[in-house]
């Protein structure tokens, strides 16, 4: 029987065949998956943020359910409510379950609904429950938010507040992908396109199709995975790197003179929880035991890059948090 480490590397060719050009995204969103957090994926129209979540889930045992956020979503549009059910001459409420929950829950285009509504994931992101009508309701073990944003379209829409978007262990951008990719993009729409057209020619191909294809990672090699990252050795320097790279976005004066005028707000004592959790999980992936610089520096901009709050300076220089945080990384030595 395979290894966790050989499972997970085969759900990761799994998704690559569907997902071209972006090899960094699809790192984040497992190393997401395997260190317990929720993901903010953000990038431009068409970049495949959708489809990326959406192949993770497909070739995982998981159930999977997708939110689409709009203005006019309620809290119990999400989290489900209590309906009254009429028996026999008697009748009471019980609680349906809304599309919450779910093991892996794509929130897609988050900032289109009011804060209302945004605010009814935080339960469910930070304690893993959801509280109706005084009644908590537990999610699963396997548990995960992965939601989405448009950088553009800015009208008619509601930025995350701070509170929320520190609950994201990591903030995810697609970019585009190189013209070698983009040609590679324009043969796999093709190709689906032709086989979608002979399954509908042919339903019997399509059961066969079905039973043939390689079985979902099951959800026990990702518990098993979770275990041995769990006893990945990280050194105490490593632990005070850590703790210095976020010490410095509190004191951006005591490192360099951009740091003092770019940073107004720094990142919050999570920033150092998820370091070390995705430092720890991207070590695992790279098949070692312990952590090393390069898997903090590696990650280090996706964790701080939705907790620092710039200043006014720095957005009138055009100055990005990646950035603030290259800067950051160069000025902070490991002792």
């Amino acid at each position: 029987m395979p290894d966790p480490l050989q499972q997970i590397q085969s759900l990761k060719k799994r998704m690559q065949q569907s997902i071209i050009g972006q090899e960094g995204v699809i790192d984040r969103l497992l190393i997401g998956l395997l260190a317990n957090g929720n993901l903010l994926v953000e990038g431009l129209p068409g970049l495949a943020k959708t489809r990326a979540i959406k192949a993770m889930a497909k070739n995982l045992e998981a159930d999977f359910s997708r939110i689409q956020f709009t203005p006019d979503l309620l809290p119990s549009d999400v989290t489900g409510t209590e309906v009254y059910h009429q028996s026999g001459g008697t009748g009471t409420f019980r609680f349906e379950k809304g599309p919450i929950f779910a093991n892996i829950v794509l929130a897609d285009e988050i900032n289109r609904a009011p804060a209302k509504v945004q605010a009814a994931l935080l339960e469910a992101m930070e304690e893993r429950q959801v509280t109706v009508s005084g009644t908590t309701h537990k999610m699963d073990p396997l548990f995960m938010v992965m939601a989405t944003q448009n950088p553009v379209e800015q009208e008619g829409t509601y930025p995350l507040p701070e509170a929320q978007m520190d609950r994201f262990l990591m903030h995810i951008l697609i970019t585009y992908p190189p013209v070698e990719d983009e040609v590679k993009v324009i043969d796999l729409v093709r190709r689906e396109e032709r086989s979608a057209l002979s399954d509908a020619m042919q339903p019997d191909k399509t059961a066969k199709t079905a039973t043939e294809s390689a079985a979902p990672v099951p959800q026990a090699a990702l518990f098993d995975a979770r275990a041995e990252i769990a006893n990945i050795h990280v050194s105490d320097a490593i632990a005070r790197y850590m703790a210095d790279l976020v010490y410095a976005t509190r004191t951006p004066e005591l490192y360099s003179e951009d740091l003092a005028r770019w940073i107004e707000i720094g990142a919050s004592p999570r920033a150092s929880i998820a370091l070390d959790k995705c430092g720890r999980t991207h070590a695992w992936l790279a098949g070692r035991d312990y952590v090393d610089p390069t898997d903090i520096q590696a990650i280090a901009a996706d964790v701080f890059r939705h907790r620092l709050t710039l200043t006014f300076e720095a957005d009138g220089d055009g100055v990005s948090p990646d950035k603030v945080v290259d800067e950051i990384v160069r000025n902070v030595a490991l002792t």
